[in-house]
């Protein structure tokens, strides 16, 4: 198979500097940090089968407080610990397959030249401000306290050992200097009120509002709900709310000193940060350059030009990266982002992890049990779409979708059917025919392919996992009705069962170019076992030719054992017992509620009153009922599937007595989509559909008000 002719560019050619948000160089990747990394790639590998010009840069996060901390703690220097560190993450990165091009440090003198740089612009364009600063400083360790080494009573609702930013029992936002009875947690003493000049960046300066409005609510630079909440954030025309932002830390502190400060002042982490994106990219650039690979620098870092600039980040740094960011790239001659895709937490089995209390499941844990990467990878997929909604790692769920998808419906295809042609045709493949049934399903299959395309463009990527595994049911459709194992036991059917089987491997050639950018490993080993050259997207209307030689085939995928999920949840037992949040960007969420008891347990009655924390916790959905079929063998049951937009979900529910399955189909109905999924006689449970009854007959689906689309949330 050839690939595109090199030099030429695709249809609609794009450049593209991609990032995602930087980890902190301070603890190790977790599954949390994951969901990003794994989305991103998933969104790389797409545009560069798809022909584009794509540069993938990240970067460990490493100033600060904390990390200067730790180092301290540990006896070693803080440049000492972050070299450590990022040797830690990138090892993770490169084991679940993120294929960063350059991974970088934001300790690096690359990104002080540029941090220094966008200040001194910042500042002939009178934009950066001077003015004393009230803080809280412990006396003991000799140093202001950062506001998460602040504790105290919140000011509001009294609650004991709060943050010196906000309060997690009822939620309000304050100064440190509002807490009540505050200690340091550094060394329990009573901080000092003291005052310091602080450099600020003048958010509020009417250029910074009035670009502000008109970047944040341009059409597709964020999504329609992250915009909304700009035009929250920004206020009303002439009245607006963006306060001046603190780019400044007092010394000692662990970063790059200010410009003319003489050593007592450095720049906020948050500053250095983002810059750091383009550092890296500098970076990769300068290797490519030592190459003979040069890249057009200017044409991705400075305005104007056709190039793409697109963050992925959690939806808990939206304010920096939609607000901060643009404005300070604006005003000191920078390009500003072409787009900024935001997404929701992880949650584990229903409840949120949190990286400050260690409540979180690290990359390394995860294949230290001998888990495949490549299933993580597909169970995001399988749950990720374009909103800022969180997602669930379900245990149960994940092993079995993992084991039905990626084993069962995938793999499948390709071991039942290739050892015929390397026994029986020396592993080589026959004439397709140009009509009947092997035509009707590659067509079908081929035909997908813009429509699966879109999705991952969109970042759609639940919705075009859905779709590859409609594809792979009929492929394994089509062989369970031509049957090869009974041709091959025929007389006469030798030129069938190679037809039958070169049809069920060109099905698979297809559809494992379309789970390429998800499965990356698994698709180099399909590339290999076909003998053909890397898939791209422009190879889908390239069918293997006659006389193609595959290799002999080895199984390529395992199910997941539940001893190895068993291991896992051992492994972190004392995580995910209380399980409170972590966003998937990696920075702190309030708690979750308490665990649910286990299955079984005795439940104490209901409480006739709940809080609204308790409604939260129950994610009801809309679902359309894309199938409904009689359970045979059981009196009550009715197999529901429902659509839920971005997934589909199987459900059985004790409906029979009142409703016809065939008059289910198509009509919207409410779900639970976060129930624990159930293993049942007939099959997996993985919700509950909503029904009213009362004391006399009748069960009473419920249905939503016309308007309602699949997979909205009933709040």
């Amino acid at each position: 198979m050839s690939a595109p002719t090199p030099g030429v560019p695709a249809p609609d050619h794009r450049r593209l500097l991609v990032t995602s948000a930087l980890p902190y160089a301070n603890g190790s990747i977790h599954l949390g940090h994951l969901v990003e990394y794994i989305q991103t790639d998933v969104w790389v590998r797409f545009q560069r089968m798809r022909g584009h010009e794509v540069h993938y840069v990240g970067a460990d996060d490493t100033h600060g407080t904390p990390v200067m901390l730790r180092a301290e703690s540990e006896g070693i220097t803080p440049e000492a610990l972050v070299d450590r560190v990022w040797l830690e993450h990138r090892r993770d990165f490169d084991d679940f397959r993120v294929g960063f091009d350059h991974y970088h440090s934001t300790h690096s003198p690359d990104n002080r030249a540029l941090c220094e740089d966008i200040y001194r612009r910042l500042d002939a364009a009178g934009l950066i401000d001077r003015r004393p600063v009230e803080q809280f400083y412990d006396p003991v360790r000799g140093i202001f306290l950062p506001d998460r080494y602040i504790r105290g009573r919140c000011p509001r609702c009294a609650a004991p050992d709060q943050y010196g930013d906000s309060c997690e029992s009822c939620g309000a936002t304050y100064a440190p200097t509002d807490l009540v009875e505050p200690y340091s947690t550094l060394t329990g003493a009573t901080p000092e009120r003291r005052s310091s000049e602080h450099h600020f960046f003048r958010l509020s300066d009417p250029r910074c509002e009035a670009f502000l409005r008109e970047f944040t609510q341009s059409e597709g630079r964020l999504q329609a709900e992250a915009a909304n909440k700009m035009r929250e954030w920004l206020g009303e025309a002439g009245e607006p709310k963006l306060a001046d932002w603190d780019i400044s830390r007092d010394a000692p502190y662990f970063g790059f000193e200010i410009p003319g400060s003489e050593g007592r002042k450095f720049f906020y982490v948050w500053l250095d940060a983002p810059v750091g994106y383009f550092a890296s990219f500098l970076a990769h650039a300068a290797h490519r350059a030592a190459a003979g690979q040069p890249i057009e620098t200017d044409a991705f870092l400075r305005p104007g030009g056709d190039t793409e600039l697109v963050h992925f980040i959690g939806k808990d740094i939206l304010y920096f990266h939609a607000l901060f960011w643009p404005a300070m790239l604006r005003y000191s001659g920078y390009r500003t982002p072409t787009r900024i895709h935001a997404h929701g937490f992880l949650t584990v089995n229903g409840e949120k992890m949190s990286k400050s209390r260690g409540t979180f499941i690290t990359a390394r844990s995860y294949l230290d049990q001998g888990l495949d990467p490549h299933w993580l990878r597909y169970y995001y997929a399988a749950k990720l779409n374009a909103t800022l909604e969180d997602i669930d790692l379900n245990l149960d769920d994940f092993c079995a979708r993992v084991n039905s998808d990626l084993v069962g419906k995938y793999v499948n295809i390709a071991s039942r059917c290739a050892g015929f042609l390397g026994k029986r045709f020396e592993g080589r493949l026959a004439a397709l025919p140009g009509d009947g049934p092997e035509a009707a399903l590659l067509a079908v299959m081929r035909e997908a392919g813009e429509s699966i395309a879109r999705h991952y463009d969109a970042r759609e990527f639940g919705r075009a996992m859905r779709e590859v595994m409609q594809l792979a049911d009929l492929a394994n459709q089509y062989v369970d009705r031509e049957k090869p194992w009974e041709l091959a036991r025929a007389q006469g059917t030798d030129e069938r069962l190679q037809v039958v089987c070169t049809a069920a491997v060109e099905g698979f050639r297809l559809l494992t170019l379309y789970l390429k950018p998800v499965l990356p490993g698994l698709a180099a080993e399909v590339e290999s076992f076909l003998g053909i050259a890397p898939l791209e997207w422009a190879h889908l209307s390239q069918p293997l030719p006659a006389g193609h030689p595959i290799r002999p085939y080895r199984h390529l995928m395992q199910r997941i054992d539940p001893r190895q999920i068993e291991a896992l949840v051992n492994a972190n037992k004392d995580t995910l017992k209380s399980a409170p949040a972590t966003p998937a960007g990696g920075a702190s969420a309030p708690a979750a509620a308490a665990n649910p008891a286990p299955a079984g347990a005795v439940q104490p009655a209901a409480p006739t009153v709940i809080g609204i924390e308790d409604f939260a916790r129950i994610d009801l959905r809309i679902a359309r009922i894309a199938e409904a079929h009689a359970v045979e063998g059981a009196d009550r049951l009715v197999r529901l599937v429902l659509d839920l937009g971005a997934e589909q979900r199987t459900v059985f529910a004790g409906i029979k007595s009142a409703y016809a399955p065939e008059s289910l189909v198509g009509r919207l109905t409410v779900m639970v989509a976060n129930l624990a999924p159930r293993k049942m006689k007939f099959g997996m449970s993985e919700g509950m559909v909503l029904a009213a009854s009362g004391e006399g007959p009748g069960i009473f689906l419920l249905s939503p008000d016309a308007g309602a689309q699949p997979g909205m949330k009933v709040k």
